[in-house]
């Protein structure tokens, strides 16, 4: 699958694609594609931003399938690799594969594995989803982090993963969750509520964008549900809190810099005057009330994660 998100990328909720994803050169909507090689650093940013949140997910699945027994695992639409090793982390006798479209993010992904140490049970391999699931071999536990949606036909794409798991294996999709928010109601310039309107631009951009992928199915994201018809049990859906309030530390301003750079980018063309106005000073490190110099700025978001067995 080609995907993730271009000014979805820095939405790691419930529209876009988060810090793992699957493809690269993907339209989304307006015509724009993502360049993931260039997204590299956000997506980077805004997974060890909620490096905590993942490591208490990981744990959570480790009370769902034996540590012992995941002798492998798939992080599928693994970008970066920032979560692939969490997950290699959490179950220490697993051989861990990232999976990815883009050659550029699989080159961080090993780099990163072998920063921490791991790259003797780190792999990466390149595939495109989901003509190439069947290419990604049996696997004990399954990580789809804000994936699937970059799939026209989830069903499908979900009983392709079945195929995948052995018998007791659990596949964990991060889909859902909470939209990000930096930023009060009132941040004393322009019109209140800046977040809650570029959530309802990007609600529709991601919409448009499900609509136009290859094979789309518009279907209720009733996951429990798709995971029973691909013949799959459900067993448990959690969400975990990103919280970082205010005064953040210095690679949090940097990530909301970003992330509201590629709003701006993206979603800019379709904001009122007044929006675009704001958004400009909020990026104009020479104004006093930018995302430069505001006391401010926070970090607030939740992942969901939802999983189900192989029988």
């Amino acid at each position: 699958m080609t995907q993730h998100r271009a000014s979805h990328a820095p939405h790691d909720h419930h529209h876009g694609p988060g810090p793992g994803h699957a493809h690269h050169g993907h339209a989304h909507g307006d015509g724009t594609e993502y360049d993931w090689g260039r997204l590299a650093p956000l997506l980077e940013g805004q997974a060890e931003i909620a490096g905590t949140a993942y490591r208490e997910a990981a744990a959570w699945l480790g009370t769902l399938v034996p540590a012992g027994g995941v002798r492998r695992l798939l992080d599928v639409g693994s970008g970066p690799g920032v979560i692939t090793a969490v997950l290699a982390e959490a179950f220490p006798y697993a051989e861990a594969v990232a999976v990815d479209g883009t050659p550029e993010l699989l080159e961080r992904a090993r780099a990163r594995a072998e920063a921490r140490g791991l790259g003797a049970r780190i792999s990466t391999l390149r595939a495109e989803l989901p003509e190439e699931t069947g290419s990604l071999g049996e696997t004990d536990l399954l990580w789809a982090g804000n994936a699937l949606h970059h799939i026209g036909d989830q069903g499908a794409a979900l009983a392709g993963f079945a195929k995948l798991l052995r018998p007791g294996g659990l596949i964990a999709l991060v889909e859902g969750g909470l939209p990000p928010r930096h930023l009060p109601r009132d941040i004393g310039i322009g019109r209140p509520g800046l977040e809650a309107r570029l959530d309802a631009e990007h609600a529709d951009r991601f919409a448009r964008m499900r609509s136009e992928l290859p094979g789309a199915v518009r279907e209720p994201d009733d996951w429990r549900a798709l995971f029973t018809a691909a013949g799959l049990t459900p067993a448990g859906t959690r969400t975990f809190l990103v919280d970082v309030p205010a005064p953040v530390p210095q690679a949090v301003r940097e990530f909301a810099v970003r992330h509201f750079e590629r709003l701006r980018e993206g979603l800019g063309e379709h904001l009122g005057a007044e929006d675009r106005a704001t958004l400009d000073r909020l990026l104009d490190p020479a104004d006093a009330r930018s995302l430069h110099h505001r006391t401010d700025l926070f970090h607030l978001t939740a992942h969901t994660v939802h999983t189900a067995r192989k029988g």
